[in-house]
């Protein structure tokens, strides 16, 4: 970001994706930025707290996310190599396989946004798919696209690099428990839990599936926090066939379940991308039930027969925070003229975070206007999922 910051401090609520990514780009055009997290960056509670995530630049005829996970993946890939050697990698170069049935045409979209872009992007056959995946099997699927430079990316690991490295930058990191907002007007400080406060002369909101809390009379009915299961199975010992040389990560359209290999030793990755029911961040118990299981065991029997009794050796509950249509939230507060909210990640937005911190910050520093999509007035409260 080549412009220089008119706004002297900033503090950015939230050390999630969103809110690291933005507080990186607040520092490189040279704002000083406070960073604060009730719980830490990428805590087991946030939804940037699992150990994987999936980067593709397919989204249908949506081109906006196609660019911001391009742009993302060349940022996301720049930090890999700036800590290369350091530790266990950050991004799997694995490609993506997307599964479809008949002829769809968000599949369709898919592929012409893709080509018209210039990302790589392959179609694949039934036959072509079982001689490149003869461990997949692949009934009812007649289309499939594969996108060779997308992969999974080392959510947590990322998220806790990234933050770690904006303090070597100068990036002020506080552990505090932020509460609502009151009146209208200009802010200049807002208030923590334990009657503390911080100022700043801007404030950014990228504190997602709180953000609800945090602004219940503008945000309630606009972003809803969901439950969301993902379970990891181990495969046979000594089978390499789902590491992440053999198998890519997978989104199954038809069945709306998505998975991830054997990244980490951590099993075969299931989640389920169905919106599950509301769930309180703060409170509410991380149990998986038996009902998520079951589909998964019997997702694993259809797609990967070998996978068929595998043991489940890990799961997680996080949360999605969606909006109404599953766009991103990115719009200054229509009450408080220095505040701006970024978030509904709705499920696909961690791969995101590098161009949506990038654009947020240019949003703040600038003044710019955001993109319609993004904006508030485009966020009504009738629930209608359009992005994938």
């Amino acid at each position: 970001m080549s412009h220089n910051a008119d706004v002297a401090h900033i503090a950015v609520v939230g050390a999630g994706v969103f809110g690291t990514w933005t507080a990186y780009h607040l520092r490189a055009a040279g704002a000083q930025v406070t960073i604060i997290d009730a719980y830490g960056p990428a805590n087991s509670r946030s939804s940037s707290g699992g150990e994987s995530r999936i980067l593709r630049c397919g989204y249908g005829p949506d081109e906006i996310y196609t660019i911001f996970a391009r742009r993302s993946l060349e940022l996301w890939t720049e930090l890999q190599d700036r800590f290369a050697g350091a530790g266990a990698p950050l991004w799997h170069p694995c490609g993506v396989l997307w599964l479809a049935a008949g002829a769809d045409a968000y599949t369709s979209s898919t592929r012409a946004v893709l080509e018209r872009a210039g990302v790589p992007v392959e179609a694949l056959d039934a036959q072509a798919l079982k001689a490149r995946y003869p461990h997949l099997r692949t009934d009812g699927i007649t289309t499939a696209l594969l996108e060779p430079g997308g992969g999974v990316l080392s959510a947590r690991r990322a998220v806790q690099t990234l933050a770690w490295d904006l303090v070597q930058r100068g990036v002020r990191p506080m552990r505090g428990h932020v509460v609502p907002l009151p009146g209208a007007g200009p802010v200049r400080a807002i208030a923590l839990a334990d009657g503390s406060e911080v100022a700043a002369d801007a404030f950014v909101f990228a504190c997602g599936a709180w953000l609800p809390k945090v602004f219940p009379a503008l945000l309630a009915d606009r972003i809803r926090p969901t439950r969301q299961v993902v379970m990891y199975f181990g495969p046979p010992a000594g089978d390499r066939q789902f590491d992440a040389e053999m198998t890519p990560a997978f989104i199954d359209f038809p069945s709306g379940i998505y998975g991830v290999p054997d990244i980490d030793e951590r099993g075969v990755k299931v989640g389920i991308d169905a919106h599950g029911p509301p769930i309180d961040p703060d409170a509410d118990d991380r149990v998986v039930d038996a009902e998520s299981i079951a589909r998964a065991r019997a997702w694993l029997a259809t797609r990967f027969p070998a996978l068929a009794g595998a043991p489940l050796v890990e799961s997680r509950v996080c949360q999605y925070e969606n909006t109404p249509t599953g766009d991103f939230l990115i719009d200054r507060h229509p009450a408080h003229d220095n505040v701006w909210i970024v978030g509904g990640g709705s499920g696909h937005g961690f791969k995101h975070g590098p161009a949506v911190g990038e654009h947020a910050a240019r949003l703040v520093l600038t003044g710019g206007p955001p993109i319609d999509r993004f904006r508030l007035a485009a966020k009504d409260t009738h629930a209608r999922r359009s992005v994938y």
